[in-house]
C-alpha cells in the first residue's frame, strides 16, 4: 500500500468488498492485499481461506452492496478515502491497524493541521466542561484541529468550543446513525470547518464494542491526547492507553481526590502522564513533535504459505491445540509449534477468516469462546 496513489473506482469497489466481508478486519486486510496482490485476488481466495479453518460459509459481500454503499455515501457528502491516497489523514496512516477506507464527511483540509484529541467523561463536571471548553478554543486559535468522539459531555464541549476554527468527530456507527441522536444537529454544524469520520458501513447502528475501536481512531488523528475527567473504569482510558501504545502523547488534567471523575485523570498523572492546567503545557510538549518529519512505517509483509499451497493437516491441528481464549504471542506459537512463521500465520488467516480467533495488540491472539 504505497503512498499518495489513488484508487480507481473499480479498485474502490473491490476494497470496500474485501473490508465489508465478514471478518476482515484492518489487519487481516493489509495481510490479504499484501499476499494476493490485490483484493480482487484476495476476495477470490476468501472462501477457500475460510472453509481451511473450519467455516461452513463466510459472508462476501457482493459487488452490488459495495455499489450501493457507495451511492448512499456519495448521496450524504460522505467519501471514502483509501490509506495512501493524498486525502488520507497522515498520522491516522502510521497505526498498524489504520481503516483501509475511512468514510469522511465535510472539510477535509482540517487533516493537515496539528490535531490534539480531548475526551472525557460523559457525565462531566461543571469545572470540566469549562476547562475543555477553553482548551479546545485556545488551542483551536493556536493552529490545531480538536479531534472528540461526538459523547455527551467533555467530547460535545470539545466539539463546541471549536467549531469556527476545525474539529473532526469520530463516529463509533456509520454516518446515517448518529450516536447520541441528539447530537446529530452538532455534527452537522462541525463538517462546515471540520469533519465527522468513520470507519463502518453507512448505516451501521454502533453497539458497546464499537467505542473501543473508535476510540484508537481519536488517538491515531492526533499527536497527542487530553483526558479531562475520566473515572476509574472510563473509555477514556482506553484512548489513553491506546495512545500510549500509538506513540501519541498522553496528557491529563487533574482533579479532586474526593471527585471520582478526577480518578482515572489522577492515576494517569501517577504513571506519567504530561499535566494539563493550562493550553500552554500542551502546546510546549507537542511543538517539538511537529517540527518532525512524519516517517509512514515501512511495514514488511507478514510471511505467509504462497497462494497456491497450505498447512498440513497436522501443522494446522498442532497450532489449533496451543490456541485458547488467554492470548497468546504468534512468537510463542512458531516456537511452540515447531513450524514456520509463515505456516503460522496462515493458519491463523484461515482461523481468523472462519471467525474462530480474536487479534489482540502487540501480536497477541485467542480462540474466541463459544
Amino acid at each position: 500500500m504505497g503512498n499518495s496513489v489513488r484508487l480507481t473506482e473499480e479498485q474502490r469497489v473491490e476494497w470496500l468488498r474485501l473490508i465489508r466481508s465478514d471478518n476482515v478486519g484492518p489487519r487481516t486486510f493489509r495481510d490479504l492485499i499484501n499476499h494476493y496482490g490485490g483484493a480482487r485476488a484476495a476476495l477470490a481466495a476468501l472462501p477457500a481461506l475460510a472453509r481451511r479453518g473450519g467455516s461452513s460459509g463466510t459472508r462476501i459481500c457482493s459487488e452490488a452492496d459495495a455499489q450501493a454503499e457507495l451511492k448512499a455515501a456519495h448521496a450524504r457528502g460522505v467519501a471514502l478515502v483509501a490509506l495512501g491516497e493524498p486525502d488520507y489523514p497522515a498520522r491516522l496512516q502510521m497505526i498498524d491497524d489504520a481503516p483501509p477506507l475511512l468514510a469522511v464527511r465535510g472539510n477535509h483540509q482540517v487533516f493537515e493541521r496539528p490535531l490534539v484529541a480531548i475526551v472525557g467523561s460523559r457525565n462531566a463536571s461543571a469545572a470540566g466542561v469549562k476547562f475543555a471548553e477553553r482548551l479546545a478554543r485556545e488551542l483551536g486559535d493556536a493552529g490545531y484541529g480538536i479531534v472528540s468522539g461526538l459523547a455527551r459531555g467533555i467530547d460535545a464541549a470539545a466539539h463546541r468550543a471549536s467549531l469556527l476554527t476545525g474539529t473532526i468527530a469520530v463516529l463509533a456507527g456509520g454516518h446515517a446513525r448518529i450516536y447520541p441522536a441528539e447530537h446529530e444537529e452538532l455534527l452537522d454544524r462541525l463538517v462546515a470547518e471540520g469533519a465527522g469520520v468513520s470507519e463502518m458501513p453507512l448505516n451501521w447502528e454502533p453497539r458497546a464494542r464499537d467505542f473501543p475501536r473508535r476510540n484508537r481512531l481519536v488517538s491515531g488523528l492526533a499527536v497527542g491526547v487530553v483526558i479531562v475527567e475520566a473515572a476509574r473504569r472510563s473509555g477514556s482510558l482506553i484512548t489513553a492507553r491506546m495512545a500510549g501504545e500509538q506513540g501519541r502523547e498522553v496528557f491529563a488534567v487533574p482533579g479532586s481526590p474526593l471527585d471520582p471523575r478526577a480518578e482515572g485523570t489522577n492515576s494517569l498523572l501517577k504513571q506519567g502522564a504530561i499535566m494539563v492546567t493550562e493550553t500552554a503545557d500542551v502546546i510546549s510538549a507537542i511543538e517539538p513533535i511537529l517540527g518532525r518529519d512524519l516517517d509512514l512505517p515501512a511495514r514488511e509483509p507478514e510471511p505467509l504459505l504462497p497462494p497456491d499451497s497450505e498447512p498440513a493437516d497436522d501443522e494446522r491441528s498442532r497450532i489449533v491445540g496451543l490456541l485458547g481464549p488467554t492470548p497468546v504471542s504468534i512468537d510463542d506459537l512458531v516456537r511452540m509449534s515447531r513450524t514456520s512463521p509463515a505456516i503460522v500465520r496462515t493458519v491463523l488467516l484461515e482461523l481468523e477468516l472462519a471467525g474462530r480467533i480474536e487479534r489482540h495488540g502487540g501480536a497477541m491472539v485467542s480462540l474466541v469462546s463459544d
